[in-house]
């Protein structure tokens, strides 16, 4: 398994940051560049992102924790070079400010690096982006 882990300090409280990132499952569309649009299934635990050239991921909730701001997920289709992948999101308070944990492990279909180069700079953009909204 390839682990990646991508950590960005937010000019927020914990709180303002989980209800910016993570209003329900699909809260990644309202901040992340490379997603057009975000559906959720009926019971709320499958999203479905459609990226901006028209690929789709189809992800899995595992595990939602409001109290502790964090939740999991498991991808179950996708373009992307990964397999067994499981991540999660996570926001922890430092005073006035916070820090956004999002990790991943899975494995790499072809090249690792390449794999961890793709993931990596996939919670990177989002994370820019996601401060940039604060």
């Amino acid at each position: 398994m390839a682990t990646v882990t991508v950590k960005a300090d937010m000019p927020a409280s914990a709180d303002a940051v989980w209800k910016e990132a993570s209003p329900d499952f699909c809260g990644i569309g309202g901040f992340h560049p490379a997603i057009a649009a975000c559906e959720l299934s009926d019971d709320k635990s499958i999203r479905t992102l459609t990226l901006g050239d028209g690929a789709k991921i189809v992800e899995k909730q595992t595990d939602w924790d409001d109290a502790a701001r964090s939740y999991s997920y498991d991808i179950t289709d996708s373009p992307l070079p990964v397999s067994n992948y499981s991540a999660t999101f996570s926001v922890a308070d430092a005073g006035s400010s916070s820090t956004v944990t999002w990790t991943a492990e899975f494995d790499p279909v072809g090249d690792e690096a390449a794999a961890k180069d793709v993931i990596t700079g996939i919670f990177t953009s989002g994370l820019e982006a996601l401060k940039a909204k604060l």
